[in-house]
């Protein structure tokens, strides 16, 4: 058996990031299992359905490198088409096949009746469920003569007085007990499918084997079940993976902050980063790792390591898993990135070796590629310092003076445009040797004398990337 997955987002706004991780958990087990990952386009809703808002969700999932293949720009002629407002002769078909078998029927019920049928049923202490003339057989010669007649209707699937059970991958075994729901609309009197009904069968005319969706949808599968049962056709293995929810133990929405991936993208994140953090949310790595690619879980994604607990989605832990990604990125790969960045004009004037090293020493504190010019700004440019109460302290010290004084001289003979680290290094050892400094005031009489500041990155790291004509000018402002 070949697995197929889907992925079936409706294009009535931006790609939310829970749906975004249901498409990577689609995804990373169809590569697992050498299955097939398909997209379908839920668009029956057509007032709020876009095609831009379709073409917007593929973008983000083709940065979040989830791609498809199957969908619309991908068919395959025995299970296209895959948008469903294409599909809706489709659904026409087997709704009159569940007519013709006595398992559906046409309700013309107005909205004005159903209320009060739904009063009624509450008033009298029942199950707020369909009671209305047209599920009685005696009616449905009239409800057909009606229908030939070009009247419009809804059809209403007859649901079955029965429990049912479903065995879920994730929540285990699932009962829903008899009369949880009432007969249900499948097709509206526009033509139009009701969601449980067209999933249906779209996963089973598509061949899916493996439901991975939302456990928002758990609720639903009863009616699902229904349906299989009455086309008799076989289930697909559902996972119902938990919810996302914010620090106040809610389901995640617009009051946590960013909810679509776009806005994610906007703020800087790294698509590998995005990936990893979803991941996480819900599933765990057999070897309870917390930092890796997409690719790494070809071997090791199985539907048997998802929590059925909800998963709390923090942001504070998304910066670091994006600062970690930062720091294992390849420096060419991270060069490329910071030189697309506004504000790198003397970053992208530097030779090769120059930016290697650079990358190589700012990664270690840098949370998004947009620091990276920041950083250069602050660390390696910055001709000013502001007057601390611990770089005051190293100034009052009685051998920081002297170190000043002495770098001051032979940085003003300097002519090239940086210093090397074998320069630096002989700074420290004139320092010590010649001049009796060691320890602490060695070490942080000369960051102050270069940087104006009392901690930092390595000195042999950084002062070979700042300019001969800033380290003069620091130094010549302390020796004022």
């Amino acid at each position: 058996m070949t697995v197929r997955v889907r992925f079936a987002p409706s294009p009535t706004g931006y790609l939310h990031i829970g749906g975004a991780r249901t498409a990577l958990y689609n995804y990373l087990y169809s590569k697992a299992v050498g299955g097939t990952f398909i997209l379908r386009i839920e668009d029956t809703d057509l007032e709020r359905s876009n095609a831009e808002y379709e073409k917007l969700q593929i973008d983000d999932l083709k940065w979040l490198g989830i791609i498809h293949d199957e969908g619309p720009d991908k068919p395959v002629e025995k299970y296209g088409p895959y948008r469903q407002s294409e599909r809706l002769h489709i659904y026409a078909k087997y709704a009159q096949q569940l007519i013709d078998k006595g398992v559906a029927y046409y309700d013309f019920c107005t909205e004005e009746e159903l209320e009060a049928m739904k009063a009624q049923n509450e008033a009298e202490g029942n199950d707020p469920h369909y009671s209305g003339k047209w599920r009685n057989e005696e009616h449905w010669a009239e409800a057909k003569a009606r229908v030939a007649a070009g009247e419009k209707t809804a059809i209403r699937f007859k649901a079955p007085k029965k429990s049912y059970t479903l065995n879920d991958k994730v929540k285990g075994s699932v009962t829903y007990p008899d009369n949880m729901v009432g007969d249900f609309v499948i097709m509206r009197s526009n033509g139009l499918p009701t969601y449980n009904y067209c999933c249906v069968i779209d996963d089973w005319l598509m061949e899916i084997t493996h439901v991975i969706r939302g456990e928002d949808h758990l609720n639903n599968t009863v009616r699902q079940l229904m349906i299989y049962e009455a086309l008799g056709a076989k289930l697909p293995e559902f996972a119902h993976v938990s919810l996302l929810i914010g620090h106040d133990r809610q389901k995640l929405s617009k009051r946590h902050g960013a909810t679509s991936v776009n806005l994610y993208r906007n703020e800087h994140y790294l698509p590998e980063a995005m990936n990893n953090y979803l991941c996480l949310l819900g599933w765990s790595h057999p070897a309870e790792k917390d930092i890796f690619d997409k690719a790494d879980l070809k071997d090791v994604f199985t539907l048997d390591r998802f929590s059925a607990s909800a998963a709390m989605y923090d942001l504070e832990k998304l910066k670091w898993v994006n600062s970690e990604h930062i720091k294992k990125m390849d420096n060419a790969s991270l060069i490329a990135l910071v030189e697309k960045e506004p504000e790198t004009g003397f970053f992208n004037k530097q030779t090769p070796e120059w930016k290697n090293a650079c990358v190589e020493l700012l990664k270690k504190y840098a949370q998004f590629i947009p620091d990276f010019p920041r950083l250069v700004n602050e660390l390696v440019l910055s001709e000013n310092f502001e007057m601390t109460d611990a770089l005051k302290e190293i100034l009052s010290w009685e051998t920081t003076p002297k170190i000043i004084d002495f770098i001051y001289e032979d940085v003003s003979k300097a002519t090239t445009e940086f210093i090397t680290e074998a320069q630096l290094n002989g700074w420290m050892d004139h320092v010590k040797k010649e001049m009796g400094v060691k320890g602490k005031p060695l070490f942080q009489g000369v960051r102050a004398a270069l940087t104006g500041h009392d901690h930092g990155p390595d000195l042999k790291f950084l002062i070979p990337l700042t300019p001969v004509t800033v380290l003069k000018k620091r130094v010549a402002q302390l020796k004022k």
